[in-house]
């Protein structure tokens, strides 16, 4: 048996991509007999008296009764060849997010389009943000031919429009499948209906496509989930290989330690390894004694990944809240988290025309390239290279939400800058400027304290400020909330702001970098 193979469908509203799920689960016997009755039972097609196997997938109510995906739905189905998870995603353009949730994991997308309709803007998109997460093998299944007389004119026209954007967007190449989602017609077996086409039924292409190839040529990466220390005699790192291969005896690194060491040991449940590769969990344990935990990572010597603060990344916005430059966001990189801003948006890009467009946020569903910096260095790669050390996601640090995933292109910037360390340094660590801030009583100071000291803002109380104090303060990139007056000898005017120009502007967010006037003059 081949390995395990990971695809996701995604396509305009109603081409059938629950239908075609749903028949792949009914015809390769991948239904149990319960849930067979329950959709027999809810099944709504009419006097034909045929089974809706879209409700196969479309669990939820809300699905069920709008016909439409909404979350997306994961099965799970095996042959004699192989093993599959599906994600089924949904159309609809406001459901983006969950469409390239369900894609960040896939080996393989299958682009669904009505033959009736052809190519829809719709269409094109998922097949490019399938494209922008790295999926290197796709499927075009033009469904519902039946309704257009199983035409070959229909089948090539569209052939011909999808391969030129494929060839716009730098897509792989895609292997174009007439079927019938509802008949059964290419799905499981070929059609005696399409004599003019000669490729394979979906299924019997879905068993074969080789989706691990060259992953072991990959350099080698390793991020630590957990640190495994049962006894005083074992000391045992433990993950899943993320790209490559490891020996014993190889010699790596530890990163951040920068520690070369050698592996000893490559520990399973089944016993020891001489060699793993990807995607085995593994526990690797090394020769030396190296202060290694959670989120590190090992890596050859021979073979490192980029260190840095400061990088470029395609960003895909999920939450109803907007991108704010300069908020303090949680960054989990693989096993890592670290805090970190957004310097940047350096373009939106429009899915249906590929024109890049300038923005000053990203808002729920759209995409666009972002410049990041952390507060503590990221060992990465590009997305391009590795999907694994190449990725990650911006987290609330308030709420917890997952607010965008986002793929990094490159690095930015000189890393390692020497000399005298500027405003602008201090902006992008801190994610805010330099203020000082008039508040008369104390209980307001605490509560402003607490609200941006939760935001990440570096922040303090103080009762009184001298005027020198008030301005190596600020040129320290300091927020600091005085109790009372500030003279006007403490400081420029400029940079002084009261609790109520802060309170009408409706959020205090404002003060974490960005640069709306809270007073006459510059401003926080």
């Amino acid at each position: 048996m081949m390995g395990l193979l990971r695809f996701s469908t995604a396509g305009s509203v109603d081409d059938g991509k629950s239908t075609l799920i749903g028949r792949l689960l009914y015809d390769s016997k991948g239904v149990y007999e319960d849930q067979l009755a329950s959709v027999t039972k809810a099944s709504v097609n009419g006097s034909g008296g045929l089974i809706d196997l879209a409700l196969l997938t479309d669990g939820l109510r809300a699905e069920r009764e709008q016909g439409i995906t909404i979350d997306v739905a994961y099965r799970y189905f095996s042959t004699p060849k192989r093993k599959f998870i599906i994600a089924d995603t949904p159309g609809h353009e406001q459901y983006t997010r969950n469409m390239a949730t369900g894609a960040s994991t896939a080996d393989l997308a299958i682009v669904l389009i009505d033959a009736r309709n052809g190519v829809l803007p719709q269409s094109r998109r998922h097949a490019f943000i399938a494209n922008l997460l790295g999926i290197r093998h796709f499927v075009v299944a033009i469904n519902k031919m039946d309704l257009v007389g199983f035409d070959q004119t229909v089948y090539n026209n569209i052939v011909g429009e999808f391969t030129a954007f494929l060839g716009r967007i730098g897509g792989p190449k895609a292997l174009f499948i007439p079927i019938s989602a509802r008949d059964g017609d290419n799905v499981v077996t070929r059609s005696e209906k399409t004599p003019w086409y000669t490729g394979p039924a979906l299924l019997e292409y879905l068993e074969e496509v080789p989706v691990d190839e060259g992953r072991e040529l990959l350099p080698a990466r390793f991020p630590i989930q957990y640190v495994l220390r049962p006894n005083l005699d074992f000391r045992g790192y433990a993950g899943q290989i993320a790209s490559g291969v490891f020996k014993v005896g190889d010699e790596v690194m530890a990163l951040p330690a920068r520690r070369p060491t050698r592996i000893t040991r490559i520990v399973t449940y089944d016993g020891d390894l001489p060699v793993a590769q990807a995607p085995q969990s593994v526990t690797i344990c090394l020769a030396d004694e190296i202060d290694i935990s959670r989120g590190d990572s090992i890596v050859p010597v021979a073979s490192l990944p980029h260190v840095g603060r400061r990088f470029r990344a395609n960003c895909v916005w999920m939450n109803a809240k907007a991108l704010e430059l300069g908020r303090s966001y949680v960054i989990k990189h693989t096993s890592h988290q670290v805090r970190g801003v957004v310097r940047a948006i350096n373009y939106r890009l429009d899915v249906n025309s590929l024109a890049r467009v300038g923005a000053a946020r990203l808002e729920l569903n759209e995409i666009g390239e972002i410049s990041v910096e952390t507060h503590h260095p990221l060992y990465f790669d590009s997305y391009s290279l590795n999907r694994v050390t190449g990725a990650f996601i911006l987290i609330d640090p308030l709420s917890n939400e997952t607010l965008g995933a986002a793929m990094i292109v490159d690095i930015e910037g000189k890393e390692e800058t020497r000399g005298q360390v500027s405003t602008a340094d201090r902006t992008a660590r801190f994610g805010h400027r330099g203020a000082v801030i008039a508040i008369e009583d104390t209980e307001s100071a605490l509560l402003l304290e607490r609200e941006l000291f939760d935001r990440g803002a570096n922040v303090a109380v103080v009762n009184s400020l001298e005027p020198n104090a008030a301005k190596l303060a600020t040129a320290a990139g300091l927020i600091v909330i005085v109790v009372g007056a500030v003279p006007p000898s403490a400081i420029d005017l400029r940079r002084v702001a009261t609790f109520e120009a802060v309170r009408q502007l409706g959020r205090l967010g404002v003060l974490v970098g960005h640069e709306e006037q809270l007073v006459e003059g510059e401003g926080i």
